[in-house]
């Protein structure tokens, strides 16, 4: 059977999912096409030639672009079966349906995709089972110097892409692995993985990000992964994503990321209340995440911090109070300017859902955004939001630095000064990827 996969959007990244879900279905014989509409066309051949035209959504902003993508491959191809799979797939599967996509799959994807493209079994909208995991196959994408690429130091590297491991033990209420996974947690065995990145190193990578929800997860397993890839490829740098909680209970571990070539770990602080992260179930506090701040710092390792600054519960002086310990901190150059701008996304299926003051925020689900629109009561809490998100864009097509974004955000939320040492914050060189966003 010939199949399609496509990919919208993954973060600047090769799709994985493509590369995941081809390797399973060519090894059951069939003709697989991927196609990357974030550096090419949707090819339009391939979409009158296949059988089944599945979409991977790994994202909301993956989700919104295929959905006028599924448009237009019902107009060139009205007989081809539709599919989608990834972690967005089954928490919009009503609305998908709506549009005529017959297989729904998230969670462990690949076998129950390659079953219901071949009318074995019903996709289940969510599977955890436990699956044989085989090596990425990623014959037919974009090279990845056509992706995202790593700046640090003044040099510039391709970066490739991998997952360790899938899933996450834990139940944050905001995440949208929750709805899925439900606590679960699945490792990618080390040889596969090991292979995917021989394989990408020899396309041209000198840099590899693990894409896992939490690389702490499984710390042994992590620790044999990065180990071995010391070994094997010793000019190799890596990122990875570690919660501030792990960051904290495995901290004689950052040492190890560090002198195993880890530049960078992105953590999802979301916010310094404590109230804020009491609601969201982080599992962590402000205290947290500054003890983590400074143990990174003395390890040597740059801290990439993410935040949702703009939820419900935000005041003028918590997004004030955000910036100033940004600044104290000195992580003004290690956050992406993105991140001061970023507003709490309500999903299907979300469990933020059981919070009554959410459920009080929200309006009717809006199946054009895949979300539950919401407004802050100070509707100038909104506009500063908005304000921002058109600032960072505007300040990055000038190529204004983080830290002048930073500066004119300040003057945006408040009359007060700079702090007087900012103008003398270490200038560090923060590596970090040319893709910031991070929903």
């Amino acid at each position: 059977m010939r199949i399609l996969l496509v990919s919208t959007y993954e973060l600047g990244r090769q799709p994985f999912g493509l590369a995941s879900a081809a390797a399973r279905l060519r090894a059951r014989g069939h003709t697989v096409q991927c196609a990357d509409l974030a550096v090419e066309a949707l090819p339009q051949a391939g979409v009158r030639e296949a059988g089944v035209v599945a979409f991977f959504l790994p994202m909301h902003t993956a989700t919104r672009l295929a959905v006028r993508a599924i448009e237009r491959v019902r107009t060139l191809n009205p007989g081809a079966r539709l599919g989608c799979f990834g972690l967005y797939a089954p928490l919009n599967e009503t609305y998908l349906r709506s549009l005529g996509v017959e297989i729904v799959v998230g969670g462990e994807f690949e076998q129950p995709l390659a079953d219901a493209i071949e009318r074995k079994a019903t996709a289940p909208a969510v599977s955890t089972a436990h699956q044989q995991f085989l090596v990425p196959d990623r014959t037919g994408l974009a090279p990845l110097a056509g992706y995202a690429h790593l700046h640090v130091n003044g040099s510039v590297k391709v970066v490739g892409y991998t997952e360790a491991s899938r899933g996450c033990k834990h139940l944050c209420r905001h995440c949208p692995v929750v709805p899925v996974y439900n606590g679960h947690f699945r490792i990618v065995p080390p040889e596969v993985v090991l292979e995917d990145i021989r394989r990408q190193v020899a396309a041209g990578a000198g840099h590899i990000s693990f894409g896992d929800p939490d690389f702490f997860n499984g710390p042994a397993h992590a620790l044999r992964i990065v180990g071995a890839l010391a070994d094997r490829h010793p000019e190799l740098t890596y990122d990875v994503t570690v919660k501030v909680e792990h960051l904290l209970k495995h901290r004689d571990l950052v040492p190890v990321l560090r002198e195993t070539g880890c530049l960078f770990v992105t953590t999802a602080v979301e916010s310094i209340e404590d109230e804020v992260l009491r609601r969201l179930e982080k599992g962590h506090t402000r205290a947290d995440f500054i003890e983590v701040a400074r143990a990174c710092r003395d390890a040597g390792l740059a801290l990439a911090p993410t935040f949702i600054p703009f939820t419900p519960w935000t005041t003028w002086a918590g997004y004030r109070e955000l910036l100033r310990l940004l600044a104290e901190l000195e992580l003004v150059d290690q956050v992406a300017p993105v991140q001061l701008g970023l507003r709490l996304l309500v999903t299907s299926g979300s469990r933020l859902l059981e919070l009554p003051e959410i459920a009080a925020a929200i309006g009717e689900f809006d199946q054009a955004a895949l979300i539950y629109p919401w407004r802050h009561a100070d509707p100038s809490l909104d506009e500063l939001s908005a304000t921002v998100l058109r600032l960072v864009a505007r300040e990055q097509k000038s190529h204004s630095s983080r830290r002048e974004i930073f500066a004119k955000i300040w003057q945006l939320a408040t009359s007060d000064p700079l702090p007087e040492n900012y103008e003398l914050l270490p200038r560090a060189a923060i590596p970090y990827l040319n893709e910031p966003w991070y929903c």
